[in-house]
């Protein structure tokens, strides 16, 4: 039965580690992670949740956009389970954009990510899929591919100055 699972917070030793491929979708430990990762990104407002973030090593991630308070102009998308997944980009074009993450919470950062890339992951039922991703889901992804690769947001930011707290965030959205 699924539950919600913890999410590991950063200094946790996980989030810092390579996580593993899965190799048999059905077997009931992936499939026990596979319905937590799904409950525990519900019972948040986050947009995406990473395997490691639930403390299981595993290379999976779920993708969910949805406007929230904290993503107020997100588009909306059916959650979707990428198991194995890589990507490359479509074009050398990067945007910085704020993010933030359920790992690491009361802090936002600009993060230069690609802006259109091409994903291929293997879905819930085993079967291999080629998806084009752009603009806001094409930062999930690759904030969510990160955690993979033992990798968090702040790894990524280019200046000090480029980091904020969330509070200062919301003031900056509502001004939009």
């Amino acid at each position: 039965m699924s539950k919600v699972r913890e999410i590991a917070q950063l200094g946790a030793k996980v989030l810092r580690l390579r996580a593993q491929e899965v190799q048999d979708i059905d077997a009931p430990e992936m499939q026990e992670v596979i319905g937590d990762l799904f409950i525990s990104l519900a019972s948040t407002s986050g947009v995406g949740l990473a395997a490691p973030q639930i403390s299981a090593s595993w290379r999976m991630l779920i993708i969910a956009s949805r406007p929230s308070v904290r993503y107020p102009y997100a588009p909306k998308m059916e959650p979707t389970l990428m198991i194995n997944p890589s990507f490359e980009s479509l074009s050398e074009v990067r945007e910085k954009d704020w993010e933030g993450c359920l790992s690491i919470p009361g802090i936002r950062a600009k993060v230069p990510r690609y802006k259109d890339i091409k994903v291929h992951y293997t879905n819930e039922l085993g079967k291999a899929e080629t998806q084009n991703l752009s603009g806001f889901v094409a930062r999930v992804f690759q904030h969510e591919y990160d955690h993979l690769d033992g990798l968090v947001y702040l790894d990524r930011v280019e200046n000090n100055k480029d980091i904020i707290s969330e509070s200062e965030f919301l003031k900056l959205i509502e001004n939009r």
